[in-house]
C-alpha cells in the first residue's frame, strides 16, 4: 500500500509549513551566512530533510532513504556529466591555446567587458540553454567569461543572471511540454502565453546585468547593444513562442541575438572602453588587440561550432529516438542505450493526493534511467572527441586531461549529488507541496504569487522542468477554485521558476565549478539572491496585471 502525502501533518498549515522550510532554511542559511562550503551546507540540508521527512510528516523510513539516494544519482548523472564534458572541452582549448585565440577574437569586436558579457552570458547562453540546458549554459558561459579576463566571482554571477529569460524554453522547449503534459492545457497556448510575458524580461536582464556589473553609469554608456541584444532576442522569443511553438525558440533567438549584436559592433563603439578594475575615456583600446589571421580564429571557435552542432543534434527527437534504441524493432537496443532501474523501496511506494494533484490519488515513480547515449554531456564529451584532432593535442595527454578534470570536480560531484539528494528528499515527501500551498492561500492576491510559486520550484529542484512537474497541478487546481485563468496562472509558474534558476544550489555549484571558486558558494549566492527576488516579484506584478487591466495579453 502506497504511503500518501500528508500536507499538514501537525494539524496546523503555519506550523507545517515551517516544518517544511526547515531544510530549505539550513541549507540556504549555512551557504550564505555560515561560511560553511556547500558540500557542508547540502549534507546538513539533506540531514534535515530527512529527519523532517520521516519524523514530521512519517514517510517511510526506506523510501526517505531511498530519495536520497535517487537525487544523488541523478546529480552525478545527467548533471555531472554535463560539468565534466563542458569543462573537458574548455581545458582542451586552454591546452592547445585555442582559448587566448578566442578571447583576441571577442576583445576583436569589443574589448569591452559590457559588451563581451552580452556576447557570452546572454546570447551564446541563450541558445545553449535552448539546446542542451541542465547545467551547460552556466558552466560553459563562466568558464569563457573567466577566460575574457573577468573577476571569477563576477563571471560566476553574470552567468547565473544571464540564465534566466531563457530557461522556460531551454532544452528544445522541455519545460512548455511538461507543463502541458501535467495540466492538460494546450502546449502551444502555454508557449504563447509565455511569449506574452519573458519577452519583457528578455529586454530587462541584459541590462540587469551590465547593470550589475558596471553600475547605472556603465549602462548608460552601451545602452544601443544592450538595446540590440535584448530587444532582438525578445522579438525573436515572442514570434518563435507565439506562432511557431517552445521547442526551437532560444536556439533561434540566442543565434539571432549574437548575429545581431555582433553585425552593430562592427560600427558602433561605446565612448569609454569598460573593463574590470579599469575605465579608459576612449574606445581605442578597442582597436589596440593583436588581431590574429582569420584562418587561426576559425581553428580556435570550432570546437564551440561542434559543441553547438552537437548539444542541437542530441536535443533533436529524432536523434533521440535513434540513440535511445527506440527506432528498431527489438526492445535489446533500447536496453543497452537505456539501461533503466526501478528505484528500490521508492517506485511505487509513494502517492500524491488533493489538491497537489487532480486525480484522486496519483502513484510517484522512481526509475532511474542511465541513458548514456542520449544525455546532453555525451553530445558535448563527443564535441570533445572531435576537438582533440582539430585542435593538434596527442590522444595521451588528452586521456591525461580528461582523468584530470575529473580528479579536480570530484567534491563539486560531491556537493551536487548531496543537492539534488536534498531535492528528492523534499519531493517525494511532499513537503515542497506544503509550502506550495502556503501561497495559494492568499486569496485574490494569488495571481502575483503563482510565479513566486514556481521560483520556488526552481530554487528547491534545480530545474524549471521538475518545477513544472511538481506544482503545474496545483496551480490549475488553485486558479479553478479562485476562478483565475488556468492558462495564465500555470504558465506563471514557468515563466516565474526561470528566475529562480540563478540560486537553486545546483547552479550555484555548477558556476562556482565552472570558474574555480569552490568553497566561495555562499559569496554567489548572497550576489545573486537580491536581484532573483527582485525578478520574481516584476513577474508576478506582470501576471497580476494580466488578470485587470492587461488581460488583453492572454491568447485565447
Amino acid at each position: 500500500m502506497p504511503w500518501e502525502h500528508a500536507y499538514d501533518p501537525l494539524g496546523s498549515p503555519l506550523f507545517s509549513t515551517l516544518a517544511a522550510a526547515v531544510p530549505l532554511a539550513v541549507l540556504l542559511g549555512l551557504l550564505a551566512f555560515a561560511g560553511w562550503s556547500g558540500r557542508q551546507a547540502a549534507l546538513a540540508g539533506l540531514t534535515a530533510a530527512l529527519a523532517i521527512a520521516v519524523g514530521v510528516f512519517g514517510m517511510p523510513a526506506d523510501a526517505a532513504a531511498a530519495a536520497a539516494v535517487h537525487g544523488a544519482l541523478f546529480g552525478l548523472f545527467p548533471i555531472g556529466w554535463i560539468i565534466v564534458a563542458a569543462m573537458f572541452l574548455y581545458r582542451l582549448c586552454v591546452e592547445a591555446g585555442a582559448l587566448d585565440t578566442m578571447k583576441r577574437s571577442v576583445m576583436g569586436l569589443s574589448a569591452d567587458h559590457r559588451l563581451q558579457a552580452l556576447l557570452i552570458a546572454f546570447s551564446f547562453g541563450a541558445f545553449l540553454e535552448g539546446a542542451a540546458g541542465f547545467g551547460a549554459p552556466v558552466a560553459i558561459s563562466a568558464a569563457l567569461l573567466l577566460g575574457a579576463g573577468f573577476p571569477a566571482i563576477e563571471a560566476a554571477c553574470l552567468a547565473l543572471i544571464a540564465n534566466t529569460a531563457p530557461v522556460a524554453f531551454g532544452a528544445l522547449g522541455t519545460p512548455i511540454i511538461t507543463l502541458a503534459r501535467v495540466t492538460g492545457l494546450d502546449e502551444r497556448a502555454i508557449s504563447a502565453m509565455a511569449g506574452h510575458q519573458l519577452p519583457f524580461f528578455s529586454l530587462i536582464v541584459p541590462a540587469w546585468m551590465v547593470g550589475t556589473m558596471a553600475g547605472w553609469q556603465g549602462l548608460l554608456g552601451v545602452w544601443p547593444a544592450v538595446l540590440v541584444c535584448g530587444g532582438t532576442f525578445a522579438a525573436v522569443q515572442y514570434a518563435m513562442a507565439t506562432h511557431h511553438g517552445a521547442a526551437l525558440v532560444d536556439v533561434v533567438g540566442g543565434v539571432a541575438s549574437l548575429l545581431a549584436l555582433a553585425l552593430f559592433l562592427r560600427w558602433w563603439r561605446p565612448a569609454a572602453l569598460w573593463r574590470h578594475g579599469s575605465i579608459d575615456a576612449s574606445s581605442s583600446a578597442d582597436t589596440s588587440t593583436p588581431h590574429d589571421p582569420a584562418q587561426r580564429i576559425a581553428w580556435a571557435w570550432m570546437p564551440w561550432v561542434f559543441l553547438s552542432l552537437a548539444v542541437l543534434a542530441w536535443g533533436l527527437p529524432v536523434v533521440k529516438d535513434v540513440l535511445e534504441g527506440r527506432r528498431t524493432s527489438t526492445g535489446l537496443v533500447a536496453a543497452v542505450a537505456v539501461p533503466s532501474f526501478a528505484v528500490p523501496f521508492l517506485d511505487g511506494r509513494v502517492a500524491k493526493v488533493p489538491p497537489a494533484t487532480r486525480e484522486p490519488r496519483e502513484i510517484e515513480r522512481a526509475v532511474f534511467r542511465f541513458n548514456w547515449l542520449s544525455a546532453a554531456g555525451t553530445g558535448i564529451f563527443a564535441a570533445a572527441l572531435v576537438s582533440i584532432p582539430w585542435l593538434g593535442i596527442p590522444r595521451r595527454r588528452a586521456a591525461m586531461i580528461f582523468l584530470d578534470t575529473v580528479r579536480s570536480l570530484r567534491e563539486s560531484l560531491g556537493t551536487i549529488a548531496a543537492m539534488l539528494a536534498l531535492a528528492f528528499v523534499t519531493r517525494y515527501s511532499g513537503t515542497d507541496v506544503t509550502l506550495g500551498l502556503a501561497l495559494t492561500a492568499t486569496g485574490s492576491g494569488y495571481a502575483f504569487f503563482a510565479p513566486l510559486l514556481g521560483w520556488l520550484g526552481v530554487a528547491l529542484t534545480g530545474s524549471d522542468t521538475s518545477s513544472n512537474a511538481m506544482f503545474g497541478s496545483l496551480q490549475r487546481v488553485t486558479a479553478e477554485q479562485l476562478g483565475l485563468d488556468p492558462l495564465l496562472i500555470c504558465t506563471a509558474n514557468s515563466t516565474g521558476g526561470v528566475m529562480g534558476k540563478m540560486i537553486d544550489a545546483q547552479s550555484i555549484v555548477v558556476s562556482a565549478t565552472a570558474t574555480g571558486t569552490h568553497r566561495r558558494e555562499g559569496v554567489i549566492l548572497r550576489r545573486v539572491f537580491p536581484h532573483s527576488v527582485a525578478l520574481a516579484a516584476l513577474m508576478g506584478l506582470l501576471v497580476w496585471l494580466q488578470t485587470g487591466p492587461l488581460a488583453w495579453m492572454v491568447p485565447d
